[in-house]
């Protein structure tokens, strides 16, 4: 391991910690977190994945501006892989700017505040346990409880009252060439029913670049009868326009049509969740069901339902996270296991 990375990573941390005095404002921020998942239509491996990951840095806190900034650690075995001219593996750790933003905040009255906010962060929209956020997501693809959307982007935000409106532009490369732009309304009516929407389009990358146009919508909700009793789903509607688009010009980009299909073909994935109570013996347990149509489009051999039962139960400052779900087909079953351990 290259252990000056680290250092840097703590010194990094330290300057924070005391270039703000004000102990209130800034908190240093930590965990450790194991993960593993089994296929059990693998037989080769103990494991079918896993990894050990350290997440460390610090958070920031003002009535006029917030701040967090996040480094995410694995060891060589988790790491890179990066072959010589020999063919010979060598294998490095891994330090990743996870994430890095500043939010600017301006308070306008009692129940009005705008805000501006800078950087890269992630976005896990829907709060389901393994489907969902529709708006950002491959839809090839399934979460394992934190789904890692990020986002480089400058975004402005409204807040007034229990509605949140943010609109954002983001850049998929350094001169902005590519990216898109997203619009997010969530609103919590009362405290048991919280309803979002969202819009995002890969406008950025038509303008300097030849690429079929995508939109994405989707629609999020979740009532609460009493607590841990609780419905909750989500519908995405993902459509790429059928153009007359030159594929082989040398500008041409596809960061959007690489994932949502061929053009002029809509996809309405949908799933809903259910959370019981299990009376302080777990934390959450809940029950999901998802039906993307011709979803052996975008992933082969795949079934239009899955589902997924996951169990959550917190000791301490402590989180086990168990979940058993189905993979390409509904009767391949796999297992995960996260344990996340918070130290600051």
């Amino acid at each position: 391991m290259k252990y000056t990375k680290i250092a840097a990573a703590l010194m990094f941390a330290g300057f924070f910690a005391t270039a703000n005095a004000d102990e209130d404002a800034f908190a240093l921020k930590g965990n450790v977190q194991t993960q593993v998942t089994k296929s059990l239509a693998d037989d080769d491996n103990n494991f079918s994945s896993g990894w050990i990951r350290a997440n460390v840095g610090g958070q920031y806190k003002s009535e006029n501006l917030e701040g967090t900034v996040m480094l995410r650690i694995f060891a060589p075995e988790f790491g890179n892989k990066i072959k010589d001219g020999d063919g010979k593996t060598t294998a490095y750790d891994k330090i990743l700017a996870d994430l890095y933003w500043v939010n600017y905040k301006w308070k306008l009255g009692e129940s009005d505040m705008l805000n501006l906010k800078i950087g890269r962060w992630k976005t896990d929209w829907s709060q389901s346990t393994h489907f969902g956020t529709y708006i950002d997501k491959n839809v090839a693809t399934r979460g394992l409880w934190m789904r890692d959307y990020s986002h480089n982007a400058l975004e402005m935000g409204w807040k007034h009252g229990l509605n949140q409106l943010n609109a954002m532009v983001a850049a998929k490369d350094g001169k902005a060439n590519t990216g898109y732009v997203r619009v997010e309304d969530a609103m919590k009516f009362t405290f048991p029913l919280e309803v979002k929407v969202a819009y995002r389009s890969n406008a950025v990358d038509v303008v300097q670049n030849t690429a079929f146009l995508t939109h994405r919508m989707a629609a999020y909700a979740s009532y609460s009868f009493i607590p841990h009793l609780r419905l909750y789903g989500e519908y995405g509607l993902l459509y790429t326009q059928d153009e007359d688009i030159n594929t082989e010009a040398e500008n041409y980009v596809a960061n959007e049509l690489s994932y949502m299909g061929k053009p002029g073909k809509k996809y309405m994935p949908f799933y809903g969740g259910l959370e019981l109570p299990t009376f302080d013996i777990l934390s959450n347990l809940m029950f999901e069901l998802e039906y993307v149509r011709d979803r052996d489009e975008i992933q082969a051999n795949a079934d239009e339902l899955a589902w997924t039962v996951a169990l959550v139960k917190n000791i301490g400052k402590s989180k086990l996270q168990f979940s058993v779900y189905s993979e390409e087909t509904l009767s391949d079953v796999g297992l995960a296991f996260r344990l996340t351990s918070t130290i600051k």
